[in-house]
């Protein structure tokens, strides 16, 4: 047990869930501990809060308890950003993984909450790493992979395609999402800001990666209505005229182009009132122009037994297989190019 990464699960939703099944499953890792927020998960077998067998050790609603473990790292898929509590961890020696966007890239982040987050690390001698699938793996390792190939190019252009409805529950999709509401010619600026804050922290990467100057980041929002009435999987009929899709574009700005994009479509159905070319869920990456131009697309299979959980974990993994080596960096705040190629050890899985 003594040479296994001693590891904290926070928070236990979708991605936390997977996340800790994972680790317990490995023998690379030891989960000495949970944080829960609700207090009927206090006191509960972390076994059974994620769906096994008990294993002994009891969640906390008490971040002193979690501290006292003094655990090598801690991944956090917790909702909103925690910072007093990611500097308690930090400056306590204890390494952080999260999926949280608010960590993603040091220069184009908050600059109070940067300025906080480099002296807990430089206290604890810590650090602390933000990823995903999107934004993190989608946004950054694909692409630059991708770009190991090219010299030159006109534009890289990053799509996500998400099929909303099939891994969301219809309340979430409705209520959560704004779909099914009438067209008003107006975009959540709410969702745009909260979009825009990860990915243009993303961009970032890949252009520093690139030795690019970006002069800024044009940002923008869209939604496309629904030709036909429709119902969701959970039974929400979605009325004809309403909202059915959304596109959020994220560009930055180099030499007074547009050199980088990240575009986003999350839509309920495909048969729309715009002529957006969608594709299944996924991502498409193109490097357009310049002597090696591509065109790589990812998707999933139509058939995933349980979809839900499948997305969840393309998080959850990322994350369990960053905790290594995160530990191991020298401490701040790491971006993805700053670190290796994160896989896990098969053999201990």
């Amino acid at each position: 047990m003594s040479n296994r990464v001693k590891v904290v699960q926070w928070a236990t939703g979708r991605i936390g869930v997977m996340s800790l099944k994972s680790l317990l499953a490995s023998q690379q890792f030891e989960v000495v501990g949970c944080f829960v927020y609700t207090d009927n998960k206090h006191g509960v077998d972390i076994g059974l809060i994620a769906g096994i067998s008990p294993v002994g050790v009891s969640a906390t609603t008490n971040i002193e308890d979690i501290i006292a473990l003094q655990p090598d790292c801690v991944i956090a898929a917790q909702e909103g950003a925690c910072v007093d509590d990611m500097c308690r961890f930090l400056a306590a020696g204890i390494n952080i993984v999260t999926s949280r966007v608010d960590y993603l890239e040091p220069t184009t982040m908050d600059k109070c909450v940067r300025r906080r987050i480099e002296e807990a690390c430089e206290q604890g001698k810590s650090s602390i790493h933000a990823t995903g699938s999107s934004p993190g793996f989608s946004s950054e390792v694909l692409p630059i992979a991708a770009l190991a190939m090219a010299r030159d190019m006109d534009r890289l252009v990053i799509e996500e395609f998400a099929d909303i409805p099939a891994s969301c529950p219809d309340v979430q999709v409705v209520e959560g999402m704004g779909f099914g509401r009438q067209a008003d010619g107006t975009f959540n600026q709410g969702l745009l800001d909260h979009m825009a804050h990860g990915f243009i922290q993303s961009l970032s990467v890949i252009a520093k990666k690139l030795g690019l100057n970006v002069q800024r980041f044009d940002v923008r929002g869209e939604t496309a209505n629904t030709n036909h009435a429709f119902v969701l999987p959970g039974g929400t009929p979605m009325s004809a005229g309403t909202v059915a899709a959304q596109q959020i574009i994220v560009a930055a700005i180099v030499d007074e182009k547009i050199l980088l994009e990240y575009r986003i479509y999350w839509y309920c159905n495909q048969d729309l009132d715009r002529d957006w070319v969608l594709q299944d869920s996924g991502w498409r990456v193109r490097i357009e122009g310049g002597t090696t131009p591509m065109d790589i697309s990812v998707s999933f299979p139509k058939d995933l037994p349980n979809r839900a959980e499948s997305m969840a974990a393309l998080t959850a993994y990322r994350l369990v297989n960053a905790v290594p080596y995160v530990c191991q960096a020298s401490p701040g705040i790491k971006t993805s190019t700053e670190l290796p190629m994160m896989v896990a050890n098969f053999s201990l899985v």
